[in-house]
C-alpha cells in the first residue's frame, strides 16, 4: 500500500461492533426488512442467522484491474444473498448457500491471511446481509494489524440507513446497477423496487467515497466502482441505468459494463434469457455510455 490509511483506522470499531449487534435483534439491514431476531438464530430472506457463512476466500485475479493490481483482490465469498437472480452465475453460493459457518475471529483470520498473501484489498462479496458480522471481525483484524482497504462488493440492493452506518468503514463501494425496470427486477430477481433502492444506494455510496481514486500504480484506494451486466433483449434497461449514473452520480464514475452474461441457474426457464448477449447488444450499450460522457471502466470491444 502506498501512503494510504484505510478509513476504518479512524473508527472506534469495538463500539461500532456493539451497536451493530443490536441491529440483528430486529433485522432491517437490507430493504427486505424481515424484522427477525438473528441473534437467536431466526432466519429471514437471506437465510443467515447469527453467523456469516463463508463459501471461500483467497486472492482473486478475475476482478477489475484496479482491484487485482499485482497480487490479486482478497475476496471473501459469503453464502446467500438478499436477491434471487434467476440467472446468477454463482447460484451455488448465493442461492443454494454452499459454505461454512464462520465466527468473528475466524473471519478476522481470513482477512489477515489475505493481507499476508499480498492482496491489495479485502473484497467482501455479497455483504449486504452480513454487515454486522463483518464489523465484528474487522474490529479484531484491525487490532491485529489489518491495513488494507475494504471493498463492499454488492448486488446494489442496499438500505441507505445501513450504508450510513457503514460510513467511515468502507473505502471502496462496488455495487451492481442491475435494472432500470422494476417489473423486470421483480420477475428476474424478486425485487420489485430495485431501481429506486439502487439509485438511493448509489447516491449515498458516492456521497461517502466519491469517484474512484487509485495510487500511482493504478491500484484502487477509495471511491465508487459500478458494475452493469448487459442482459439479452435489453432486459437490464441499460440506457436508463447509464443515464442515471451520468446525470445524477458523476460522468467521472467508473462503470464496468460487462459482457459475460451466459444462461445459468434457472435462466433456461425464461426464453428471453436463455442465450448469451450478441456483440451488437453489447456495443450499443458502450456507444450510449460514451454518448453520455462516461469514459472510465470500460473499453470499446
Amino acid at each position: 500500500m502506498v501512503n494510504f490509511t484505510p478509513a476504518y483506522h479512524a473508527i472506534d470499531l469495538k463500539t461500532k461492533s456493539a451497536q451493530a449487534l443490536e441491529l440483528l435483534k430486529n433485522c432491517q439491514l437490507c430493504p427486505r426488512e424481515c424484522k427477525v431476531n438473528r441473534l437467536k438464530g431466526e432466519i429471514g430472506y437471506c437465510k443467515t442467522g447469527r453467523w456469516a457463512i463463508v463459501s471461500s476466500y483467497g486472492p482473486h485475479f478475475g476482478e477489475e484491474p484496479e482491484l487485482v493490481g499485482f497480487n490479486g483482490s482478497g475476496t471473501i465469498f459469503f453464502a446467500h444473498c438478499n436477491l434471487s437472480c434467476q440467472y446468477c452465475q454463482n447460484y451455488d453460493i448465493s442461492q443454494i448457500g454452499y459454505g461454512d459457518f464462520t465466527n468473528a475471529r475466524e473471519l478476522a483470520k481470513m482477512m489477515l491471511s489475505l493481507q499476508k498473501m499480498g492482496c491489495h484489498n479485502i473484497n467482501l462479496v455479497s455483504p449486504s446481509h452480513i454487515v454486522v458480522q463483518f464489523i465484528e471481525a474487522l474490529a479484531i483484524a484491525k487490532e491485529e494489524g489489518l491495513n488494507l482497504p475494504i471493498v463492499y462488493n454488492t448486488g446494489g440492493y442496499d438500505s441507505v440507513s445501513t450504508l450510513k452506518f457503514l460510513e467511515g468503514i468502507i473505502d471502496i463501494y462496488m455495487p451492481d446497477a442491475k435494472y432500470s425496470d422494476n417489473e423486470l427486477a421483480k420477475k428476474y430477481s424478486f425485487a420489485n423496487d430495485y431501481f429506486e433502492v439502487n439509485k438511493r444506494a448509489l447516491k449515498e455510496m458516492h456521497r461517502q467515497v466519491g469517484d474512484l481514486k487509485t495510487d500511482n500504480r493504478g491500484v484502487a484506494l477509495r471511491g465508487l466502482l459500478i458494475r452493469h451486466l448487459v442482459l439479452p433483449n435489453r432486459i437490464a434497461g441499460s440506457f436508463k441505468v447509464l443515464e442515471f449514473i451520468a446525470n445524477e452520480i458523476s460522468k467521472e464514475s467508473y462503470v464496468n459494463i460487462m459482457a459475460q452474461y451466459r444462461p445459468c441457474y434457472r435462466a433456461d426457464k425464461y426464453p428471453e434469457l436463455a442465450r448469451p448477449i450478441t456483440r451488437q447488444e453489447y456495443q450499443e450499450v458502450i456507444d450510449y455510455a460514451q454518448k453520455l460522457g462516461l469514459h472510465r471502466g470500460f473499453c470499446p470491444p
